[in-house]
């Protein structure tokens, strides 16, 4: 099943600049992994005002719960607002026509 994800990620006031470094590159190093097992699909960054950090992600798994494991293994998480929405298959959709031909 495919969910998108609305990541917003709020680092708290007064957090120390190496410790949201080391969080960032961790971040980086998880997400390659999710996209390796093919957890992970696609990744967007729409457009940001200062300080933000939002990313919406294509994401699959077996269900919600799963993938609520995967988004909590995100180093990042701990300072995450996560909004999921689960995608069902449009009969319009090119992929999913030539899927059904």
């Amino acid at each position: 099943m495919e969910f998108l994800a609305d990541l917003v990620t709020t680092v708290p006031e007064g957090t120390a600049q190496d410790k949201v470094d080391r969080l960032r590159a961790a971040e980086a190093v998880r997400a390659a992994e999710l996209a390796k097992k093919g957890q992970l699909v696609r990744l967007w960054r729409p457009p940001l005002g200062p300080g933000e950090w939002r990313g919406i992600g294509l994401f699959r798994a077996a269900s919600e719960a799963e993938l609520r494991e995967i988004l909590e293994s995100l180093p990042l998480h701990i300072w995450m607002k996560v909004t999921i929405t689960p995608l069902n298959p449009h009969p319009n959709d090119p992929e999913f026509r030539a899927n059904r031909e």
